[in-house]
């Protein structure tokens, strides 16, 4: 066990030696991990390394992640490497992972202003379910497959599977004990997503995902590689009984999506209601597989998705946020006031560069988020920037990559929506720029919704 002096695990100094390993750089920060791009102190000419170091002393998911990639050796897999522990001097103990650096870019982004034929979409979904295969045939699962959560790598066009931080493997003992299931939620299967309705009524049991919820992440993942969007909605009924999963607008595809009939059959059937229909890991691979062969001289191109962002490492920071809102009462003050301050900014003029930042902001607010592991850590960490034109009071913030601490999760009763792993109200019909105290989503404005407060058992004297 490793001893330092007192510091913080989220911003280790370049130069520090955990263990045997070297910190070059921090390469960004999610919810559970602080990511630093690592050489081994023996060899610092020698290959890098990406070292995770968790957040809270003792977090038994890094016991349960070292665990899941012990056991998948796999290409598409990143290489577990070492493991262990970091201790501060007067303070916690923090489990770290080594494992494999990956060059790569996430798969929406790769996506994203470039021509990518039939043949390559579906070699690179193969990919990912390869490593599925790989993962499933040890007893695992992933619980959090999503675009933001795939590499492909630049030096081959590999696929490789990321971020291990969510997934569970037979016999390994549970960590929560309550919904909701790890994972983002528009990556959810409708079984998740009646399950998590049905505890709001009745707060019992736990919700074990298998790996016909990691085929249906793919689905969604795939749907929105070929449209650049997700796939309709999961949508429930409240009934007597409890809550119902309501029969789904069939999966589509819009005229002129260039997508192969045979894709968008292996799409809709990862996207099945009924788990069993949805085929496995393996049985997707080989069709993938088949399929990229079968079009190898097919060149119509699929369209790019929103990118995800993808800094060098080290060039972007977390900033802390100060909750503006502790419970629902306190939402409509915070809307009330977003509408206000952003009605009295849109009436300023703006600059020319500052408009085209704003547009920057809204094209690449829409993200895959929840729960953060290593590939999202290295892509943009929430941020928030003040767009001002010459003279011009207009500010935007961008909407966060996961849920606020305490902020309500899914599933999220109208009108609340839920994005990016948390619920939020939209403020009316304000567009942005959205203000200081609402946060910019789809072309509007909105604030980030928290449970109340829970009554006192006493009262006072």
């Amino acid at each position: 066990m490793d001893t330092s002096p007192s510091m913080g695990p989220e911003a280790l100094p370049v130069g520090l030696e955990v263990g045997p390993w070297r910190v070059e750089s921090l390469c960004g920060r999610g919810s559970y991990g602080a990511v630093y791009r690592v050489v081994n102190r023996e060899a610092p000419e020698g290959e890098a390394f990406a070292l995770k170091m968790a957040l809270q002393p003792w977090d038994p998911r890094f016991e349960r992640e070292v665990e899941l990639l012990r056991r998948v050796r796999h290409e598409g897999v990143p290489r577990l490497r070492d493991w262990g522990e970091w201790k501060v001097r007067g303070g916690g103990v923090y489990p770290y992972v080594v494992m494999e650096w990956v060059e790569g870019v996430p798969l929406y982004e790769w996506a994203e202003g470039r021509q990518v034929s039939p043949e390559e979409a579906a070699e690179v979904l193969a990919g990912v379910a390869r490593a599925l295969e790989a993962v499933h045939a040890e007893g695992g699962v992933h619980r959090d497959v999503k675009g933001g959560n795939v590499l492909v790598r630049g030096e081959d066009g590999r696929a490789m599977l990321m971020d291990f931080g969510s997934g569970n493997y037979r016999g390994a003992r549970p960590l929560t004990h309550q919904p909701p299931p790890p994972g983002t939620y528009e990556y959810q299967s409708p079984e998740s997503v009646r399950f998590q309705w049905q505890s709001l009524r009745q707060r019992e049991g736990r919700f074990e995902a298998g790996p016909e919820e990691d085929v249906y992440a793919l689905g969604v993942t795939a749907y929105r590689l070929v449209t650049g969007r997700y796939p309709p909605e999961v949508e429930v009924e409240k009934t007597e009984e409890g809550y119902r999963v309501l029969p789904r607008v069939p999966v589509g595809f819009a005229p002129g999506t260039p997508v192969s009939p045979e894709l968008a059959a292996l799409i809709r059937r990862m996207l099945a209601e009924e788990p069993s229909a949805r085929g496995s890991a393996a049985e997707m691979s080989r069709a993938l597989e088949d399929l990229a062969k079968v079009q190898q001289q097919d060149g119509t191109p699929v369209p790019g998705s929103s990118a995800e962002g993808f800094p060098e490492c080290g060039a972007r920071f977390s900033v802390a946020w100060s909750p503006l809102l502790r419970w629902i009462p306190w939402a409509a003050a915070a809307v009330s006031a977003a509408l206000a301050v952003s009605l009295a900014w849109m009436k300023a003029p703006a600059s020319e560069e500052g408009a085209a930042k704003q547009e920057q902001a809204r094209e690449g607010s829409e993200r895959d988020a929840g729960t953060v592991g290593l590939a999202d850590a290295v892509m943009d960490a929430p941020s928030h920037e003040t767009l001002r034109g010459e003279g011009s009071p207009r500010v935007s913030l961008d909407m966060p990559k996961q849920p606020f601490p305490g902020q309500r999760h899914p599933p999220c009763e109208k009108p609340l929506v839920a994005v990016n792993g948390g619920c939020w109200v939209r403020t009316g019909d304000v567009v942005p720029p959205c203000g200081a105290h609402s946060y910019e989503w789809k072309e509007g404005c909105y604030v980030p919704m928290f449970p109340p407060p829970r009554p006192h058992t006493s009262h006072p004297p």
